[in-house]
């Protein structure tokens, strides 16, 4: 055996064997465990690194010959047991390589992980991966710009899971199914899928009997979620993740990957030991001022300690490798605003970490959105950076949510958050696309449920009810969940139209939830983490059921992405279209808005260089109203309707032989949208 090397860190092939190197400051030996198989219960050489001879500075480094692709590993961590002064280092405990390129789970057990016991029958372990020569085929990430894209927040899992999804029955919750369904995805217009975590996380980690679906426990930074894969081998499943994002981009879709640097699922002082508690507790995590305590700001037990210079440089090792190895479009940022804490959790401008993601060139072509807020109250959308970071925009899911349930005082903000939120993105650097756009996500309500039900229904989670959000700003329009009122039926398919208009009429990119399209619902439940089953998988009879929604939102948004020229003939965006227009602002009467706080309407025209391209109606009064328009240009009944919410597919949304509006009023159904077009505004080859 060599000493080894420092760098490159973690597990790497070399001409006579394995390289291994991994970062401890606080420990007074390591020992490196080789193990046959992935499945094997004690490993079958343990080699202890001499600190004269494999240390360097901080890190611990062998060179052990002959070994290959394949060979599955782990580490066990010498030093002080002092919990009082941060220090958790545990012999018994076997330990994750920080860096591994991939993670088997085959014998894992969270419970022994959390003694104080041996736990190396039943540990995580890591393997050894060569890369390889995979063929990219040419495969570039795309570098669709925001004002382009239309963002769909998709489980791997659940896309396919169910056993209606009409995918491979070995291929459903891979990454292998995701690229089974790409045509459904082209149908719909969407541009990029955000994939929930796809990095290993702690499936255990979860309530007694359950298991943990959404992925916010990561256990690794660098290795694919293993069950993700249909061949359940390291090297298969990183192939298997490639072929996915190559598939998509051939398509025309963009991955975006949604990102947890913010905690692991090593929890607090309770929680188990796999990897970063014993190697270097001190440092990985934010402790209390007297470093007795785990500092919580992301409401899992522990956070993330970002801003260490050796945290800093895991997790921009972390994104370079899934954009240069794994050709990713961009990330999301879990709980971003932790980020911008220093080592005392004390919130600062210009963060280092932030700013080494921003600057950093091999990220350089990347998204980059942020989850602006953590759990422990920090917030700052509109405020979280003034270079290239998008933000997800909590406000606009809130005053979009409060305009559709007729809540007093939100015609205001409507008006701002259609435009790209000026009140909150008011700097010259921001553009309109700063704001990420949304009424649902995968945390809270699903569309569906968001109309159907007044209070969250956890009770399946195990935890009495008391998980999850109490305040949804949700309606059920009358009755708690199913019906078989057709009349509430029609409101609930009403306002999940209204929804789809605003977020996809709204200046900003906007991001759609999984499913919402055809009615997916969690049956009430609004923090469905640990429901890896029917609650949260996509229901594919939906889209048979629900097929006239469904039309609906793909002509939405195939108009979103043509907007420009379905009225001037040119192929603008809709920020294109906007910067060049002229807005007048109206309510039942012309250039009279309310935007008191009891008002409940608002009306829009947009003129272009033709005249007036467009006007919109919003209406989430309880009764019908009349609303006057404008005359058109040049005279003559020239108006014609494209979106009414209130009329049954399929003149809810209409492309061609549309109506024309002769009255110089029209009347406007009681919580509807309705948008209509100006006929000497369209091409000649759109006018019938």
């Amino acid at each position: 055996m060599k000493a080894g090397h420092p760098y490159p860190l973690g597990a790497t092939l070399t001409d006579h064997g394995v390289n291994f190197s991994i970062f401890s400051s606080h420990a007074r030996g390591m020992h490196l465990l080789l193990f046959d198989s992935p499945s094997s219960p004690w490993a079958a050489r343990t080699i202890a690194l001499d600190p004269t001879i494999n240390r360097t500075g901080h890190y611990w480094h062998i060179e052990v010959p002959d070994l290959v692709a394949g060979q599955t590993y782990a580490y066990r961590a010498d030093g002080p047991y002092l919990p009082e002064a941060g220090y958790l280092f545990d012999s018994n405990k076997v330990l994750l390589d920080p860096y591994g390129r991939s993670v088997c789970t085959h014998l894992y057990d969270r419970a022994a992980a959390k003694s104080r016991n041996d736990n190396e029958t039943v540990c995580m372990r890591n393997i050894v991966i060569d890369l390889g020569a995979y063929d990219w085929e040419g495969d570039q990430p795309l570098g669709n710009l925001f004002h382009e894209t239309i963002i769909y927040e998709l489980q791997v899992g659940g896309f396919t899971r169910h056993p209606e999804s009409g995918v491979s029955p070995e291929k459903r919750g891979t990454f292998a199914g995701v690229i089974e369904k790409i045509p459904y995805l082209q149908q719909l217009g969407i541009t990029a899928v955000e994939l929930m975590p796809i990095f290993q996380f702690d499936a255990q980690d979860a309530p007694l009997g359950l298991e943990n679906y959404w992925g916010y426990s990561p256990v690794s930074f660098f290795a694919p979620h293993l069950a993700y894969s249909v061949s359940q081998s390291p090297l298969g499943c990183l192939n298997e993740f490639r072929d996915m994002v190559k598939a998509l981009h051939r398509a025309g879709i963009e991955v975006i990957l949604d990102v947890v640097y913010n905690h692991t699922a090593e929890a607090g002082a309770n929680g188990p030991t796999f990897g970063f508690k014993g190697l270097d507790n001190s440092l990985y995590y934010m402790l209390s001022a007297d470093r007795a305590r785990f500092a919580d700001y992301t409401g899992t037990g522990n956070t993330l300690n970002s801003n260490h210079s050796v945290v800093r440089r895991l997790i921009l090792d972390s994104l370079r490798y899934w954009v240069s190895e794994m050709h990713v479009d961009g990330f999301r940022f879990d709980l971003a605003a932790v980020l911008s804490r220093d080592e005392t959790g004390t919130p600062v401008p210009n963060a280092p970490i932030i700013w080494d993601i921003d600057a950093d060139p091999i990220l350089a072509g990347t998204k980059l959105m942020a989850e602006a807020w953590d759990a422990d109250g920090l917030y700052q959308v509109g405020s979280f950076s003034r270079d290239r970071w998008k933000e997800w925009n909590g406000r606009f899911r809130d005053d979009i949510r409060t305009f559709l349930k007729s809540s007093d005082g939100s015609i205001a903000h409507l008006q701002q958050r259609l435009l790209g939120s000026p009140d909150i993105y008011n700097l010259p650097h921001h553009p309109p696309e700063q704001s990420i756009n949304f009424v649902t996500c995968h945390d809270g309500f699903t569309l569906n449920d968001l109309v159907s039900y007044d209070q969250k229904h956890n009770l399946a989670n195990g935890e009495q009810n008391r998980d999850g959000l109490n305040e949804n700003l949700s309606w059920n329009c009358g009755v708690e969940g199913p019906t078989e009122d057709e009349n509430i039926n029609a409101l609930r398919e009403r306002q999940i139209r209204n929804a789809f208009v605003l977020n996809l009429f709204s200046v900003g990119t906007p991001l759609l939830l999984m499913g919402d399209e055809v009615r997916r619902t969690q049956q009430g439940n609004n923090n469905a983490y640990c429901q890896n089953n029917e609650i949260s998988w996509f229901d594919w009879t939906l889209c048979e059921k629900n097929s006239s929604l469904l039309r609906f939102v793909s002509i939405l948004i195939h108009m979103r992405r043509s907007f420009g020229s379905t009225f001037e003939g040119h192929a603008l965006s809709l920020r294109g279209v906007l910067e060049s227009a002229h807005i007048d602002w109206h309510g039942v009467h012309l250039n009279s808005p309310d935007l008191s706080h009891q008002s409940h309407t608002l009306a829009a025209t947009v003129y272009t260089l033709s005249g007036p391209a467009f006007h919109v109606i919003f209406n989430a009064y309880w009764e019908p109203l009349t609303f006057a328009l404008p005359a058109p240009v040049p005279p003559g009944p020239s108006w014609f309707r494209i979106i009414d919410t209130a009329l049954p597919s399929p003149e809810d949304i209409v492309l061609h032989q549309r109506e024309s509006i002769t009255d110089a009023k029209y009347n406007v159904a009681p919580r509807s949208i309705v948008l209509l077009g100006n006929l000497a505004c369209q091409p000649p080859d759109q006018q019938n």
